[in-house]
């Protein structure tokens, strides 16, 4: 589709509703929004606009739709599939002013949070209040919590607590013609006609600007208990993770990660850890709750499991200090490799139970491209994310065997029963591999959910297909 310049007319009309100091023309001004944290992709808009209310959002969305000018919606820009990148120019609606906490209803277990609020100020403004708001992805000090209901993120929580989809309850949005709706209710319950509010998430900003968000919040457990345990190799260790729920536990994050990955963040990130030699995997393993004696059997439960499996050793975290460290030696580890070295991240998702086959495949992949692996995840929803390093891959085979690659892991994740992502999005560096999963009917149906919430086409263009 060919999308209209802006004008100085229609700039104008941008700098009137938004005022000067929020709008960004000079290419030096924009350069932190011509890309998020997906390889080294760069597009600049013409424009970055920054409204503060809904009813800006609506004046400019009917100003862009009315002129045929593509907008594309932005949050904090750590997303990891180009998702937020104004690949047609145009207006970058950037979304940092959004950042106000409207309301903790600690009655009713709710919140009301405006898309631009950081997702652990949110978590930890409502922890002060003894709640929980469990969805925290890895990038959760600088994410917005709007971002991660447009890409569906997740986090390590998720396996107990559930996809952020079981904690939104209502979404404020404006639409292209202007038009601002809720699209739910602020209940438990849903039963009234289509549910909006869950076609909104995990949606990309291709169908609506989400300027208001109401969250449900859970009773925060009091005490838990995390673990290390090493495993001899990648398959002793997801081999375990199926294991470890079929004998009854539920932990409240288990996540897996390779011993390349822990080389990387002890090389690069000042982690302090005695990486010992027979140590082959890592399954991180959170247990929480209110009652120490039902952690501690479910503790219990969980040792008699790896060792069934040749866990080497169960290091148990003795102190916050310690905890925290351990926590940041997996979450730092994604970081690690994308700033010291080229690569790739995919994000496949399989049930649990094939986490075993899936890794294999991916190392046996590796092998006969040529390119190195290092991967981690959240192995207790079966939740891959694999960081694809060029090592000694040449440029030419880089630039064009890679995808193929690419391919051959995401036909071996649907072929296992899983999907191409889980929690990143398909944004722009995804949407070639979408045909392995959905046929054209599928679609069809997308394309034709997006005319009618869109139907000129001017919402995030270019992206999940």
């Amino acid at each position: 589709m060919d999308y209209n310049r802006i004008t100085p007319e229609i700039l104008f009309e941008i700098t009137a509703v938004v005022g000067n100091e929020n709008v960004l023309t000079q290419r030096s001004e924009m350069e932190n929004y011509s890309h998020d944290e997906t390889e080294d992709l760069h597009f600049y808009p013409e424009v970055v606009v920054k409204p503060a209310t809904p009813e800006q959002v609506s004046v400019l969305l009917k100003l862009c739709n009315q002129h045929l000018i593509p907008v594309t919606p932005r949050g904090a820009g750590t997303g990891l599939s180009g998702g937020a990148l104004p690949v047609k120019g145009g207006v970058l609606l950037a979304m940092e002013r959004f950042n106000r906490i409207i309301e903790i209803d600690e009655q009713s277990l709710q919140a009301t949070v405006e898309p631009g609020v950081i997702t652990e100020v949110f978590m930890n403004a409502v922890a002060q209040k003894g709640l929980l708001y469990p969805v925290d992805p890895a990038s959760k000090g600088s994410c917005f919590i709007g971002g991660n209901v447009s890409h569906g993120s997740g986090g390590p929580r998720v396996v107990k607590y559930g996809t952020i989809r079981e904690y939104i309850l209502n979404l404020q949005v404006v639409l292209t013609n202007g038009d601002i709706i809720w699209t739910g209710a602020n209940t438990l319950k849903y039963a009234s006609g289509y549910n909006l509010t869950q076609l909104m998430i995990g949606s990309e900003g291709t169908l609506g600007v989400v300027t208001k968000i109401v969250t449900k919040l859970i009773p925060a457990p009091t005490q838990d208990v995390l673990m290390l345990a090493s495993f001899p190799d990648n398959n002793a260790a997801c081999a375990a993770v199926s294991a470890i729920f079929r004998a009854g536990v539920v932990p409240s994050a288990l996540e897996f990660m390779e011993r390349r990955g822990v080389e990387w963040v002890i090389a690069h990130d000042g982690i302090v850890f005695d990486l010992k030699d027979d140590a082959g995997a890592f399954l991180l393993i959170e247990v929480d709750g209110t009652n120490q004696e039902q952690i501690f059997a479910e503790c219990e439960k969980i040792n008699v499991v790896l060792e069934e499996f040749g866990c080497k050793d169960v290091l148990f975290a003795d102190s916050s200090a310690q905890k925290e460290e351990l926590w940041r030696m997996r979450r730092v580890m994604g970081i690690s490799v994308k700033s010291n070295s080229v690569y790739k991240e995919e994000d496949t998702v399989v049930p649990r139970a094939e986490l075993p086959r899936l890794i294999k495949g991916i190392k046996e992949t590796g092998a006969r491209y040529g390119f190195e692996s290092v991967c981690y995840g959240h192995a207790g929803d079966g939740n891959l994310h694999v960081n694809i390093i060029k090592g000694g891959m040449s440029d030419e085979d880089w630039n064009t065997k890679l995808k193929d690659g690419i391919r051959e892991i995401f036909e071996l994740t649907v072929s296992l029963g899983g999907t191409l992502s889980g929690e990143h999005g398909i944004g722009l560096v995804q949407k070639e591999f979408m045909p392995i999963k959905y046929s054209e009917t599928h679609f069809s149906l997308m394309r034709s959910i997006k005319a009618v919430f869109d139907p000129k086409g001017i919402l995030n263009p270019g992206k999940i297909f």
